[in-house]
């Protein structure tokens, strides 16, 4: 698999597969002012992940609930690490009307680390479920949690809510913990997800990693067993991106081929939807990857241009 070596300024020269466009659309704007209006937080601004542009252009974005304030500070994430504010008992039902206003028919909620919480957050998962549930059509919710660690009983919370897809990244392999993700466990993030298929059988179970942050391909091949040993059937798979100076060095960029090459691995391995290419992320295009599994579980491609599958798109 052909690997573009390190960069030395991997803030700039960036390889062409990387370019996206600008976010400066009416549906854009329009998706923004449902987030203004009733105070919400993304992860697409919070993270500055790369596709918000093609995803706020198509209507849809992934919810960031407890504040925008992480408890945590991970090497790859452009999350603020700071003390959080209460949860607001507030956010779900403006959640609900805000997935309402988007005409949502897939939502995704994430949030920040609170190791804070005696629950570390679980409620307000279940509270925004629960809120979403009412709407008329119901949404199918997929939510991408924090490993609760050292939380007796939060996963059971999120899990008793029966959300339709549930989302935990392990983001690298294993050696990589102790500089990458420092406060985490690889082996409690595996017993996380295998925990939640147990909890709810039938319930898609999905994670994720990034590549490109000095793994080598025996580690990441390794990282696919174990994930589907702990009963993943949903995988996504992106480049990392450096947030700025501040974080973990990119240290290799991985071209499409070798994305391409890996999608057909984890398939062959038994993964049902597999999401693999440089921009992959964690909710990018998340109904249209639950979808495919649906459809057919062998078919769901690692490029969506112009898909708009994951709303029905907002009023500009």
């Amino acid at each position: 698999m052909k690997v573009i070596g390190p960069s030395r300024d991997t803030l700039a020269g960036k390889p062409r597969w990387l370019k996206v466009q600008a976010p400066t659309s009416t549906a854009f704007r329009a998706v923004q002012g449902v987030v203004r209006r009733h105070r919400l937080h993304t992860v697409c601004e919070a993270a500055s992940c790369p596709n918000i542009g093609e995803c706020w252009h198509t209507g849809t974005a992934t919810f960031m609930i407890l504040g925008n304030r992480c408890t945590r500070r991970c090497a790859f994430c452009d999350v603020t690490t700071a003390r959080p504010d209460p949860p607001d008992p507030d956010e779900p039902a403006r959640l609900a009307v805000a997935a309402r206003e988007m005409r949502l028919g897939h939502v995704v909620i994430t949030s920040v680390n609170r190791d804070d919480l005696p629950d570390g957050g679980a409620g307000q998962f279940a509270a925004c479920i629960t809120a979403l549930r009412t709407l008329d059509p119901a949404p199918a919710v997929e939510v991408l949690t924090p490993d609760f660690r050292d939380k007796p009983g939060a996963l059971e919370q999120v899990i008793a809510a029966r959300p339709t897809v549930f989302n935990h990244n392990v983001e690298t392999v294993p050696r990589l913990y102790a500089t990458v993700r420092p406060v985490s466990s690889y082996d409690h993030s595996l017993a996380v997800l295998r925990r939640a298929g147990e909890l709810l059988p039938g319930l898609a179970v999905k994670s994720g990693f990034m590549v490109g942050l000095g793994e080598n391909d025996d580690e990441v091949r390794q990282l696919l067993i174990d994930l589907r040993q702990a009963g993943v059937s949903l995988l996504t798979v992106g480049q990392y991106l450096r947030p700025s100076l501040a974080h973990h060095p990119v240290v290799t960029y991985r071209p499409p081929e070798w994305f391409a090459d890996l999608r057909a691995r984890a398939l062959a391995l038994g993964f049902a939807g597999v999401a693999s290419h440089p921009l992959a992320r964690s909710s990018h295009h998340a109904r249209a990857l639950f979808a495919g599994v649906a459809a057919d579980p062998v078919i769901v491609g690692e490029t969506f241009a112009g898909d708009s599958a994951d709303s029905t798109g907002v009023e500009a």
